[in-house]
């Protein structure tokens, strides 16, 4: 398969944990820093423009009420009797008695109560006037004046006019246009609602100023007043009042963004209903921008160090996770080149700690299970050498044998012959070319001349049985097997009991197992004997196997024979198979060998058998 270094599964796990821990630290931070910036910036402009927007309300509230109380004025000065006979009469109503003083002290109270009036006009309808701050410039009648026509169009309503323009009359005061602003309002008949006359009121633009202009919006934001037809009232002195777009303001309250030169104005108005002005407030964007930019930075910074001790904390972590799991597989790598001596060092209490004390307990477990096999091969080779040394005296008394029972037969002596012949083939069938393993009818021969020997020493003294299962000659079995146990059962239980003894030899099959018994009714064996034996038996074929000669009960139980019997079986099966020894004293012994089931090439077989071929002698 070909190494795709950019796939996740390919990448080390310090690398991986790295990148874990950026994605569940930094990461988030940074989308945090993000939204709480957006936020941010979203609230205060919102605060911002809330708050602008209170400002031109409380504003625009006062010029409300400067503009009610001149409207209020207008509704005094027309029902005032003197006023109306002026109106009706001209000239001549005022030439009467003291009405010219009256009604110009009546006009006069006004200005006195309300300093904020710079003047008040009253003009009929022919053209006459009177007034005690104002008066016209010219002899061109004031009916004519653009102000008298809107008030007279507007019908007896109340009208803003805004700063007097190119008009024909002057004040005591002299004050400039731009320093004031004109209100009127006709005066109808109530019956005919033909227009007697119109009153004329300026008001002094500095009402407006000091109402305004110490509302202030951030460091150099400012309000300005434009009138309905968007020209302006009041505007400090170098605003963008001349630059901006006024039709921009024809909602009666709103909020826009203009670029001037080279800076960006936010706008925000209200427009009274009351006087059809609207009150503006203009304010630098980049003064809004600098508290968010100011928050940003704190959040920057604030990103900048999550991200910082983020990294290096996933670095830290990412490296006391992936070390001792590097450590722990340089050292795989080091006993996979053979060295086995090595330990992983670690003394962590974590998973790769118990993992390493896991490896270096397996490590000691194979140091162990070698050094066992290694044993077991030496008690091998040691167990063969003992029985290629008990084959060559054999192969050299077979051949002596051989010479011997010609020689016995030549000169007629038939019974000596007989046990040559035995003894001959015993040492034939116990060389058998050398095999380890030789077919059960063989071994059975082996024993069966072996004791006939027997029988011709012991006479009427020992007796004997084979009964064997008729499947079960062509079984493959360690050979001299049973040979070492019936001689136990001969010189160590017939011999030593009263009377003629009984060695009972049989086969079977049971299970996957074949069993080999070889039961004696001789002198058995005490408890203490029997014990000393199974412990030595147990022990044959492990490292902490103890000498037979020398351990007690030995020489009773012929413990050397049935010991060497069982390595041999257990180093070449397993410890599944072997011997057991049962006996009584004065009763008998009975020894059971498990052998496994194997057919003539060596390997295991399972079968069941019925019947039994018997030999008794």
């Amino acid at each position: 398969m070909r190494y795709n270094p950019l796939a996740l599964n390919n990448w080390p796990i310090r690398y991986k944990l790295i990148l874990h821990f950026i994605l569940i630290s930094i990461l988030p931070a940074a989308t945090i820093g993000v939204l709480i910036a957006w936020a941010t910036d979203t609230i205060i402009g919102k605060q911002v423009n809330s708050q602008t927007a209170r400002l031109i309300g409380s504003v625009s509230q006062s010029l409300d009420f400067y503009a009610q109380n001149l409207q209020n004025h207008t509704y005094f000065i027309s029902f005032n009797p003197a006023i109306i006979r002026f109106l009706e009469e001209g000239e001549a109503a005022l030439e009467q008695g003291n009405a010219r003083y009256e009604t110009k002290k009546f006009l006069q109270g006004f200005t006195t109560l309300y300093p904020e009036i710079a003047g008040i006009m009253v003009v009929g309808a022919h053209g006459d006037y009177i007034s005690n701050e104002m008066y016209a410039r010219t002899s061109r009648s004031l009916t004519e004046e653009q102000w008298y026509r809107e008030a007279a169009a507007a019908k007896g309503i109340f009208k803003m006019i805004g700063h007097p323009s190119d008009r024909n009359v002057i004040t005591h005061a002299n004050y400039k246009d731009e320093e004031v602003v004109s209100v009127v309002r006709a005066i109808l008949d109530p019956e005919r609602q033909i227009t007697l006359g119109v009153v004329l009121i300026d008001l002094k633009l500095r009402v407006i100023a000091e109402t305004v202009k110490d509302v202030r919006l951030g460091k150099s934001g400012y309000l300005m007043v434009v009138d309905e037809k968007g020209d302006s009232i009041y505007a400090p002195r170098q605003s963008v009042a001349a630059s901006f777009d006024r039709g921009q303001l024809r909602d009666m309250s709103g909020t826009f963004a203009e670029r001037i030169g080279d800076r960006s104005f936010q706008f925000i108005y209200a427009r009274s209903p009351f006087t059809n002005w609207a009150t503006v407030g203009v304010f630098d964007v980049r003064e809004s921008a600098a508290e968010v930019r100011q928050i940003n930075l704190f959040l920057l910074i604030f990103v900048f160090a999550a991200c910082l001790l983020g990294i290096a904390a996933s670095y830290y972590l990412s490296y006391s996770i992936s070390r001792p799991i590097t450590q722990l597989a340089s050292t795989m790598r080091k006993v996979e080149e053979g060295n086995l001596t090595i330990r992983y060092p670690g003394t962590r209490q974590d998973e790769v700690g118990i993992l390493g004390r896991s490896f270096n307990g397996m490590l000691t477990q194979i140091n162990r299970l070698l050094e066992q096999v290694g044993e077991e091969q030496r008690q091998k080779r040691e167990a063969e050498l003992r029985s290629l040394q008990a084959h060559i005296k054999p192969h050299f008394l077979y051949n002596t044998l051989d010479t011997i029972q010609w020689l016995a037969r030549k000169d007629g002596a038939a019974q000596a012959a007989e046990v040559v012949e035995s003894l001959s083939r015993l040492f034939r069938i116990g060389l058998s070319k050398g095999r380890e393993l030789v077919p059960l009818q063989d071994e059975l021969a082996h024993i069966r001349s072996y004791l006939e020997i027997q029988k011709t020493r012991y006479k009427d003294k020992l007796s004997y049985s084979i009964d064997s299962e008729p499947q079960t000659g062509d079984l493959l079995v360690t050979k001299l097997t049973l040979q070492p146990i019936v001689e136990n059962a001969i010189y160590h239980g017939i011999k030593e009991r009263r009377g003629p003894g009984m060695v009972r030899i049989r086969t079977a099959v049971k299970g996957n197992r074949l069993l080999l018994v070889v039961e004696d009714d001789g002198a058995g064996m005490d408890a203490a004997a029997l014990h000393a034996l199974r412990v030595r038996l147990d022990r044959a074929g492990t490292l902490d196997r103890r000498q037979s000669h020398g351990v007690p009960g030995e020489e009773g139980a012929g413990g050397y024979g049935l010991v060497n019997i069982q390595e041999r079986i257990r180093l070449a099966f397993g410890w599944e198979y072997g011997i057991e020894v049962e006996s009584e004293p004065g009763i008998g012994s009975a020894v059971t060998i498990r052998h496994p089931l194997l057919e003539e090439e060596g390997e295991k077989v399972y079968g069941t058998g019925a019947a039994v071929e018997g030999v008794d002698c």
